[in-house]
């Protein structure tokens, strides 16, 4: 079974810093890229970051210039969200993502979703 598992969420103070990781089994991820999206009460899903599974295409919303960084490592099959500088408006549900149609930035064009994890930023 695929299975893609968050882990590193919690509560942080603005301005702190958070890493994310996102363990992904079940299947073969080469060809495939893994984003990140987050989702706060009563918004829509947004794109956050996005990397190929080669670690090449890395991609960025507007939203997170210079505060977030995407990594993978693939001898452990995670893919990582440094987030730095955090701010109040970074609070959400950080979902990890992995699509077959390449590096996207919209929820669609993903075929396996973990179940999130909570990031708190608060003062």
């Amino acid at each position: 079974q695929v299975q893609l598992a968050e882990s590193g969420g919690g509560l942080v103070q603005v301005g702190g810093s958070l890493r994310l990781s996102c363990a992904a089994s079940g299947r073969t991820f080469s060809g495939y890229a893994m984003g990140w999206f987050r989702q706060a009460p009563w918004k829509e899903r947004e794109f956050v970051a996005a990397i190929a599974w080669s670690g090449g295409g890395r991609y960025y919303a507007d939203s997170v210039p210079g505060r977030f960084t995407i990594s993978i490592d693939n001898a452990k099959n995670t893919v990582y969200l440094q987030m730095n500088s955090l701010k109040a408006e970074d609070t959400a549900v950080y979902y990890c993502a992995a699509s077959s149609k390449g590096v996207a930035g919209t929820p669609r064009e993903y075929d396996y979703w973990g179940q999130g994890t909570q990031v708190t930023v608060s003062s």
